[in-house]
């Protein structure tokens, strides 16, 4: 069984979609959910869902860690034709994972109690996003 969830980014930051996950496998039994983003300037993570907080300190933390490419600190790239944010979008996803697998238990996602998924968007500007989630039943 396989769908595309679409995700609407407002810019840079963390987008949950547990639920949209949680709704598609929703009464399937046992088995594993895959999702595979597909884009180069985006990721896909487990994170905590319940203080805001993380989201901001992740954000900060990425931002400082690969600044825009007009910063000094990031005058060796070469990739500049699509704006300052782009190359260091890239360099983030890379960094991340485009791909999670959930585990499916009695048709819920098996996440612990403050997980959700998320899209980490890289890129400063609004964009559509698509990812592939796959279910996989066991037996």
């Amino acid at each position: 069984m396989q769908t595309q969830l679409t995700i609407q980014s407002r810019g840079s930051g963390l987008y949950e979609f547990t639920g949209e996950a949680a709704g598609f496998v929703s009464g399937q039994g046992d088995g594993l959910l895959t999702l595979f983003c597909q884009h180069t300037s985006c990721s896909l993570l487990v994170q905590e869902n319940a203080d805001p907080d993380v989201q901001q300190d992740l954000q900060a933390f990425f931002r400082r860690l690969v600044p825009h490419a007009d910063d000094p600190s990031m005058g060796y790239l070469v990739h500049r034709t699509e704006g300052p944010d782009d190359m260091p979008a890239h360099i983030k996803a890379a960094l991340t994972q485009s791909s999670l697998s959930i585990p499916v238990s009695g048709g819920r996602l098996a996440l612990g109690t403050w997980q959700g998924l998320y899209l980490f968007e890289h890129r400063d500007a609004p964009h559509t996003r698509r990812i592939v989630a796959h279910f996989l039943a066991s037996g």
